[in-house]
């Protein structure tokens, strides 16, 4: 099994940015816990992070018949990208949405998901575990 994960604009930024919220630990923190992980379960994994909508657009169409499952956290585009959401119905991957805070209990502008129109989950407000939950998730999905 082969999962693609798909991080958004500023997550390369943690641990920096707004600790309050996302806490203290790295974006390298992040890939290796999801590495670890996915090698524990006998799963490939193929991490990539963007500030870029286009880019994030073609990583999905990339993984047309190459990836059995998408995890993405689109982080700011989950509430703006139609695209996104266009790429992922074209592509037609099981896919888990992540975040890392809890969205729904933030701004009114975070509830608004694009992303969830397609996910067949969405996994917010567990910190990097969440990114644990939806490889197990797809697991469960795709098996």
């Amino acid at each position: 099994m082969k999962i693609l994960v798909i991080n958004g604009p500023n997550i390369n930024m943690l641990g920096i940015r707004e600790k309050n919220i996302y806490g203290e630990k790295t974006y390298a923190d992040l890939i290796n816990l999801v590495k670890q992980s996915a090698k524990q379960k006998g799963v490939k994994v193929k991490c990539f992070q963007s500030n870029y909508e286009g880019a994030i657009v073609s990583q999905i169409q990339k993984a047309y018949k190459k990836f059995d499952g998408i995890i993405i956290n689109p982080a700011g585009y989950t509430h703006t990208s139609v695209a996104i959401l266009d790429a992922l119905k074209a592509v037609n991957i099981p896919t888990v949405e992540v975040h890392i805070s809890a969205v729904n209990d933030r701004e009114d502008f975070r509830k608004i998901s694009f992303v969830k129109e397609f996910a067949f989950s969405t996994i917010a407000g567990k910190g990097f575990d969440g990114y644990v939950m939806a490889i197990d998730k797809l697991i469960e999905k795709i098996n």
